[in-house]
C-alpha cells in the first residue's frame, strides 16, 4: 500500500493568500493535488495545520467533489501535531494518519507535480537496497523533502524525535534515515522542464503557473496519454 501527505498548514505569508485555495480552472489547488496524488497512491493524507482548518478543508473539498471524484473515499484530513510548529509537525501527523509503508510527502503549492515522478521515487525509495528515503536533490545540493518518498513508519519517529528536542528545520530527521539522494536530473527523462519542483511563493509564482496551466493539463490528461 502506498500513501501520500499534503501539508496544507502553511500561513502563506510571501504570497498573501491561502495556497491550498488557490483556483486553477475553477477548482482549488488542493482539489487537484489530491486527484493526482490519487492517482499514484492508495490514500491522501491532508495535514492542516488546527482541528478548524481541517475542517474548513475538509468541507470545501468535498462540496467541490461531491458530484465528480472519485478520489473522495481516498482523502483524509488530520492537523499539524504541534499547530504552528512548521512542517516537521504536519510531516509527523502525516505519517501517524498514513497507513502504507511507503509515503510520498509534499506540500500544498507545487501546481505540477507528475505522476510517473512520484512513481519513479517511491521505486528508487526501495527497501531491498536498504534505503528508508528517496530525496531528490537540486544541483546546488539543496534538498526537495516535500516533494520526497519516505519509509512512514521511521520518518514519523524521527519526526517525533526533532519534536521532542525543538528542532523545526526539516532535514533533522532526515539525518536519522538512510537516503537515496537523486539527482533531479535524473528525473529529467520523465519531465523535461522539472515543472514538479515549481511552487508557489510569490505573486509572480501565482502569475507563471496560470500561464504554464492549460499546457500542463492538456499533457497531463490521460486522453493525450
Amino acid at each position: 500500500m502506498r500513501s501520500s501527505v499534503i501539508l496544507a498548514g502553511g500561513n502563506s505569508l510571501r504570497l498573501g493568500a491561502e495556497k491550498s485555495l488557490l483556483e486553477f480552472e475553477g477548482k482549488s489547488l488542493i482539489c487537484w493535488t489530491v486527484e493526482i496524488l490519487s492517482q499514484a497512491t492508495d490514500e491522501v493524507i491532508i495535514v492542516a495545520r488546527d482541528r478548524r482548518h481541517a475542517e474548513c478543508l475538509e468541507r470545501i473539498f468535498f462540496e467541490s467533489n461531491a458530484d465528480t471524484g472519485s478520489e473522495l473515499s481516498k482523502a483524509f484530513f488530520t492537523w499539524d501535531s504541534i499547530p504552528g510548529f512548521g512542517p516537521v509537525a504536519g510531516l509527523e501527523a502525516g505519517m501517524r494518519r498514513a497507513r502504507g509503508r511507503l509515503a510520498f510527502a509534499t506540500g500544498c503549492d507545487l501546481p505540477f507535480l507528475k505522476l510517473e515522478v512520484i512513481d519513479r521515487l517511491f521505486e528508487l525509495a526501495d527497501v531491498m537496497e536498504g534505503y528508508e528515503a528517496a530525496v531528490p536533490v537540486q544541483p546546488n545540493g539543496f534538498f526537495e523533502p516535500l516533494h520526497s518518498v519516505y519509509d512512514r513508519e521511521k520518518m514519523q519517529s524521527a519526526c517525533i524525535r526533532a519534536l521532542e528536542n525543538g528542532e523545526r528545520r526539516i532535514h533533522v530527521p532526515l539525518q536519522e534515515l538512510c537516503v537515496n539522494h537523486i539527482s533531479i536530473d535524473q528525473l529529467r527523462p520523465l519531465d523535461p522542464d522539472l515543472l514538479s519542483f515549481f511552487n508557489l511563493n510569490t505573486r509572480a509564482d501565482l502569475e507563471t503557473a496560470r500561464a504554464l496551466w492549460p499546457d500542463h493539463r492538456q499533457k497531463s490528461s490521460p486522453s493525450t496519454k
